[in-house]
């Protein structure tokens, strides 16, 4: 395994490979940038940890990107957490955000129903490429897996990559010793690995029986993502564990390399300037019946600064 130099373990992407089994991955570790979009809106718990898988997969997916540009993905259901947004613009700047049905996610969880299935209902996942103003925008689109996200995932790089794909995903409440009590931080974390094709490879992976003998990138596939089920939620949250330290205690055993971080930051385009054109598209009639306490409040979805406007600004 290389000594790749890291600045931290948090809020990274770490790219590896493991030569002997043909597999490549990445390994996602979000710290302080989770902890700021989730406790900048105070959802629930339940939708927290939703959100914050949302963003580690967005991170995972689209710090693949080999251009300047955006992965956007998009969960649209017909349950209590109606939208979940996680938008990544290259080269590692990630925003998110969760529309929430306070009502019946109030009734969901009074019922102990939290699982995804619940809190997202039946609908779509939505992964988009955005390649600027002047390139075609792709998306591919599958149905919301009742598992969760990291299962949508996989069907999504079954049918439209089709390329072998195995995710773990996990976000969380972290607790730590501060003056006072204990502290809570917000943390998310994700690993992928992915068939390397030779000759037209592997593009998928059994499930169930099959016919047959394994060839051998089947068998060694199928070592990798038994490796990779071995992952548990507080290996991919742990602040003391390095995502290195990690790959190693998975995959010594069959050469896995490390290779050179990158770093994500939160970033959000929101100014007073672009809201305000926002507001200006609405007509006066519109904009009277925005109007609160002789103002215009207008708080961005995304990191949940405030804007106010006097009627009179949005109407010059």
């Amino acid at each position: 395994m290389s000594d790749a130099a890291t600045t931290g373990i948090d809020d990274l992407v770490q790219p590896f490979q493991i030569e002997d089994l043909g597999i490549r991955g990445r390994v996602v570790r979000l710290g302080p940038l989770v902890d700021r979009v989730l406790s900048a809106h105070a959802y629930a718990e339940p939708v927290s940890r939703l959100l914050g898988e949302a963003l580690a997969l967005a991170a995972m997916i689209g710090s693949a990107l080999k251009f300047e540009g955006r992965f956007i993905l998009q969960t649209k259901g017909d349950g209590p957490v109606g939208l979940l947004v996680a938008d990544y613009e290259s080269p590692g700047r990630l925003r998110g955000y969760a529309q929430v049905d306070e009502a019946r996610l109030a009734d969901a969880l009074a019922a102990g129903r939290a699982a995804p299935a619940d809190l997202l209902g039946e609908g779509f996942l939505a992964l988009t490429i955005d390649q600027g103003a002047d390139m075609e925008r792709y998306q591919g689109i599958v149905a919301l897996d009742a598992r969760g996200l990291s299962h949508s995932a996989h069907e999504y790089f079954a049918s439209s990559e089709q390329v072998a794909t195995r995710i773990r995903l996990a976000a969380g409440p972290y607790y730590h010793r501060a003056e006072g009590g204990p502290e809570k931080n917000w943390r998310a974390g994700a690993i992928m690995i992915q068939h390397i094709a030779r000759d037209g490879g592997l593009t998928g992976y059994r499930e169930g029986e099959a016919e047959g003998p394994w060839t051998q990138e089947e068998e060694n596939w199928n070592r990798a993502a038994i490796l990779l089920d071995t992952v548990e939620d507080h290996e991919l949250l742990d602040p003391e564990l390095a995502p290195t330290r990690l790959l190693f205690r998975l995959f010594h055993e069959d050469g896995v390399r490390a290779y050179e971080p990158s770093g994500v930051e939160f970033s959000c385009h929101c100014s007073r300037a672009r809201m305000e054109t926002v507001l200006r598209s609405f007509g006066g009639h519109e904009i009277d019946e925005m109007v609160q306490e002789g103002v215009v409040t207008a708080t961005c979805e995304f990191c949940s600064a405030v804007y106010v406007f006097t009627p009179e600004e949005l109407k010059e």
